[in-house]
Formats: C-alpha cells, sequence, structure tokens
C-alpha cells in the first residue's frame, strides 16, 4: 500500500487467511482474534502445524507403498514394455525438475517479499522508537534547565537585585513560570518503557528474520543440488547417486513439509493481527498509555484536536513571557547592575534553546510521523510480509510433490539400470564375433606378423614359394577353432567357414543363441567339408 494512504485497509489474502478454523488440539473452536499470550489461540496455530505434520506422515505412507509394490513387483522382461518403463522415468525425472526449478523460482521470490516485509517493520518500529525516544530526551532536557541551570541563574540575580523589590517580583514571576513549564511537561507520557519494549523486539526481529532467510536459502540451494544429483544420476547411470539423491531427497521432503507446518502458521497468526492491528495495539497499551493518545496516534484524525496541545500552549505562553521579562531587565536594570548582565544573557539563551526544543517537541507530537511509521510497519507485515509467506508456502508444495515424484523414479530407474547390467553380463567373451573377446585376445596375445590371404592367392609362383603350413581338419567345435585365428593373431585364415567371409561380424551372441548357431555350423562343416577341403 502506499506510504501516504491515511487509512489501513486489510487485503484480500489477509481476510482469507483470518477465514481458516481456528480448532484446539481437541477439535474445539477458537476465538481467531488475536492474541498470542492465550494458551487457547497458541493452540490453534499449533493445530495449524499438526495438519501439515498429517500430509507429511500421508505422503510418506504413499511413499512406502510405492517403494514396496516397486521393489516387489514382478519384472515384464518384454521389450516394449521395458522401453515404455525407461521413457516414463525419463519424463518423470523430466517433469520433476521443471516443477523443482519451478519451485525454487517461487521460493526466491516469496523468500524476499518476506525478507522486505519484515525489514520494512523493523525500519518503521526503529523511526518509531527514536521518535518516542526524542520526545522523552526534548522533555527531560528542558525540564533539568528549567530545574538547575534557571533557578541557579534566578538566584544569584536576587541577590543583585535584593535591594530592589520591583526586580526581585520580575524575578519570582519568571520562577512561577519556570514551575508552569514543569509541570505541564510532567503530565506528557513517559515512553521509556515503550522503547525498551520496541528496541527489544527489533532485536528479536532482526534476530529470527535473518537466520530464517538464511535457513530458506539453503534450503533452496539444497533442492538445487538434489536435483542436479538426479539428473546426473539418470544421465551417467549410477546407482551411487541415485542412492545419494535418494537419502538427501528425503531429508529435503521432511524439510519441505515442515517449512509448510511453520509458513501456514505464522501466516495466519499475521493475518490475525492484520485484521485488526488497532483493537490488539489498545489492549496491550491499556493501563500504561492514555487511550485517548493511543487513539490520537492510531487514527490521527485532523477533526480529533490533540490531547498535547493545551500543555503545548501553555508552555509556549510561559516561555514568551519569560522572554519579555528578560528583555526588559536587560534594558532597564543592567545600567543599575552591571554585574547582572553575565546571568541575564545566560538566562536569555536558555530561553531560547527551550524554545528551539518546544519547536522540536511539537513537531514529534504531532501524529502525522508516528502515523505514518504505523502505517508503514502494517504494510510491511500485512501486505509484503504475508504475501511472501503464501509464496513460501507455494514453494513447499511444490517442493514436496516434485522430490515425491523423483523418489518414486528412482526404484524404477534401479530396475532398469540393473536389467541392464543383467543383459550385459549374458555375452560370452569365447564368441568370435564378439569385440570384447577381440580387444581381449589382442591384448592378451603377442604381436605377431600379419598375413593377408591374398598373399597365398595371388598367382601360381607365389603360392608354390610361400606355401602355408597344411592345416588339418579338426573335429573340435568351430567356435574353439576360430578362436585359433582371432584377429589373425595366429596362424592365417585362408578357409571359408560359413560367416567368416563376411566384411563386418554380427552381433555379439548370448549362450542361448550361440548354443543354436553353434548346432547349425557343425552340420554346415560336416555337409561341406568334403567339398572344399583347406
Amino acid at each position: 500500500m502506499p506510504a501516504a494512504s491515511v487509512e489501513y485497509i486489510a487485503p484480500w489474502w489477509v481476510v482469507w487467511l483470518h477465514g481458516v478454523p481456528h480448532l484446539g488440539l481437541r477439535l474445539q473452536p477458537v476465538n481467531n482474534t488475536f492474541n498470542p499470550r492465550d494458551e487457547s489461540y497458541q493452540e490453534s496455530l499449533l493445530f495449524l502445524g499438526l495438519v501439515a505434520a498429517v500430509g507429511l506422515a500421508l505422503n510418506l505412507i504413499f511413499l512406502v507403498l510405492y517403494l514396496v509394490r516397486a521393489c516387489c513387483c514382478r519384472r515384464n522382461n518384454g521389450i516394449q514394455t521395458k522401453w515404455r518403463k525407461s521413457c516414463c522415468i525419463t519424463w518423470m525425472a523430466v517433469v520433476a525438475g521443471i516443477v523443482c526449478c519451478a519451485a525454487v523460482g517461487i521460493g526466491f521470490y516469496g523468500n524476499s517479499e518476506t525478507n522486505d516485509g519484515a525489514y520494512q517493520l523493523i525500519y518503521s518500529l526503529d523511526s518509531a522508537n527514536h521518535t518516542f525516544s526524542g520526545i522523552d530526551a526534548l522533555v527531560s532536557g528542558t525540564t533539568q534547565k528549567m530545574q538547575l541551570d534557571l533557578d541557579q541563574y534566578l538566584a544569584r540575580l536576587s541577590e543583585i537585585f535584593a535591594a530592589r523589590g520591583d526586580y526581585i517580583q520580575t524575578l519570582k514571576f519568571m520562577q512561577q513560570m519556570a514551575g508552569t513549564i514543569i509541570t505541564q511537561l510532567s503530565g506528557l507520557p513517559v515512553w521509556e518503557n515503550v522503547t525498551a519494549e520496541l528496541a527489544e523486539v527489533i532485536d528479536q526481529t532482526t534476530y529470527v528474520e535473518y537466520y530464517r532467510w538464511l535457513s530458506y536459502l539453503l534450503l533452496f540451494i539444497l533442492d538445487v543440488v538434489i536435483c542436479l544429483i538426479a539428473c546426473l544420476g539418470l544421465a551417467k547411470r549410477s546407482r551411487c547417486l541415485l542412492a545419494l539423491m535418494l537419502c538427501f531427497g528425503m531429508l529435503t521432503l521432511l524439510l519441505s513439509w515442515a517449512s509448510l507446518a511453520a509458513d501456514t502458521a505464522a501466516a495466519v497468526g499475521a493475518s490475525d493481527f492484520c485484521v485488526a492491528p488497532d483493537n490488539f495495539i489498545l489492549n496491550i497499551t491499556k493501563g500504561r498509555i492514555s487511550t485517548e493518545v493511543t487513539r490520537y496516534y492510531l487514527y490521527c484524525r485532523q477533526s480529533t484536536g490533540s490531547p498535547f496541545q493545551q500543555t503545548l500552549t501553555i508552555f509556549q505562553r510561559s516561555l514568551t513571557a519569560m522572554q519579555i521579562q528578560t528583555s526588559q531587565l536587560l534594558k532597564f536594570a543592567v545600567p543599575l547592575f552591571p554585574t547582572a548582565e553575565k546571568d541575564l544573557l545566560r538566562t536569555q539563551l536558555l530561553l531560547n534553546s527551550s524554545e528551539t526544543s518546544l519547536h522540536q517537541l511539537t513537531a514529534l507530537l504531532d501524529c502525522r510521523g508516528l502515523h505514518k511509521d504505523y502505517l508503514d510497519a502494517l504494510s510491511g507485515i500485512c501486505y509484503d510480509g504475508i504475501e511472501g509467506l503464501l509464496y513460501l508456502g507455494l514453494f513447499s508444495l511444490l517442493a514436496a510433490l516434485a522430490f515425491s515424484a523423483i523418489i518414486c523414479a528412482v526404484p524404477q530407474a534401479w530396475k532398469h539400470f540393473a536389467t541392464r547390467d543383467r543383459n550385459y553380463d549374458d555375452i560370452d567373451y569365447e564368441d568370435p564375433f564378439n569385440p570384447q573377446a577381440w580387444r581381449i585376445a589382442a591384448h592378451n596375445q603377442p604381436p605377431g606378423p600379419l598375413h593377408s590371404f591374398c598373399s597365398y592367392s595371388s598367382s601360381l609362383d607365389s603360392q608354390m614359394s610361400a606355401q602355408p603350413p597344411a592345416q588339418t581338419i579338426s573335429n573340435a567345435p568351430v567356435s574353439e577353432y576360430m578362436n585359433q585365428a582371432v584377429l589373425f593373431g595366429g596362424n592365417p585364415r585362408y578357409e571359408n567357414v560359413p560367416l567368416i567371409g563376411r566384411g563386418s561380424p554380427p552381433p555379439t551372441y548370448s549362450p542361448s543363441m550361440r548354443a543354436t548357431y553353434l548346432s547349425v555350423a557343425d552340420e554346415h562343416v560336416r555337409r561341406y567339408g568334403s567339398e572344399f577341403p583347406a
């Protein structure tokens, strides 16, 4: 709300939150009037936190049931089903990450709004505290001048003017005026206790707000880091990162629900105050400050006169009369009593400084300054503060939803990774068409001369001169026979065994597929082995 507004109007979200049912721990209705010292009212705010605790319990029960079902259900080995599960896990992680990022953005905005509102409240209370302290300082300073300094000057002047009765009457009149000023100043309210309480409230609010802001900032960073760990674990297919994310995700889930409970209770309590702040302030100041004075500062209506107007008027008249008497003494008495000039000049300076204090006191006692501080404080609490708490509550809900989805995706991803690992473990490293077997054989065997098949079939002379050693047809399994010539590391291959002459090897076989292939290969060798001798 604008600072220049003369009236406070509660925003709609304050009215809405004030209408939230207030129930005690035994589910009995509680008056929603803001009264933080009442035990039943405190129970109603605690009940709102327990509602969030119930939400946390239901969330955990759902996650436990889902994790038990995901770990105990049967595996479907269909290729289409695996592809769908993998796609579902990916999209679930993507959506959860987007929701988490959106929640963190909303949380940053809400945290900033709440912090702005809290510090606006602090600055307003500090300004009001300086005003009250200034009033007390001016009153005490002026009273001290009139009681000590002025009496001292008038006592010396009485000794000087002892022979002149008319001058003595003037000095007595000035003493009466000084006494009148002191009496009027003593009737002003003393704000010493108020300033002490305001200083304590300012210190506590500053302390709590700093650690609240810092705690939420660390929570935002933790959420972002956990989302990054989840994305990295899914991208790297790392079970260690997924396990780490699962542990920290549960911790963040607990913190999100706890922050939701605190935000809800704080927002509802602040709304109860913001609906009728004037009544609460009138109740807590009753018996310590005049109701007329409190209403003067709370409403600051031009039609209502200031309760200090009479005091300030008498102060002004008494001070003016004293100044006139001092001027006359300087004009008529100093030529007769030159020694009195110094004390009269000091008296005149004291009265002039008292007049300056009177103008300052009049400005400080005016309701407009304190009323503006009051409106600024209400604006900080009821507008920025509660609005920020609502955004923080939305952040907590979205964060809990996002991390619940991520936690649900972890067991599916874990099973998917385990299935892929089992498929890779089913590879036969004795298979000649397995690229890993080629790399192992090439690594284990010493390097030798690489012979080409074409070197034995280029010409008849080369066949006579570089006849390869005769090969005997082995009855060993085809796999063992082929492993002897893997990567041409052993004897050169110049036999045309089925599938050897291809430009590139077929995909790696699993043991079940390899058994089928060996049966077919053995039949092929028995049928064509005699027609194509080595």
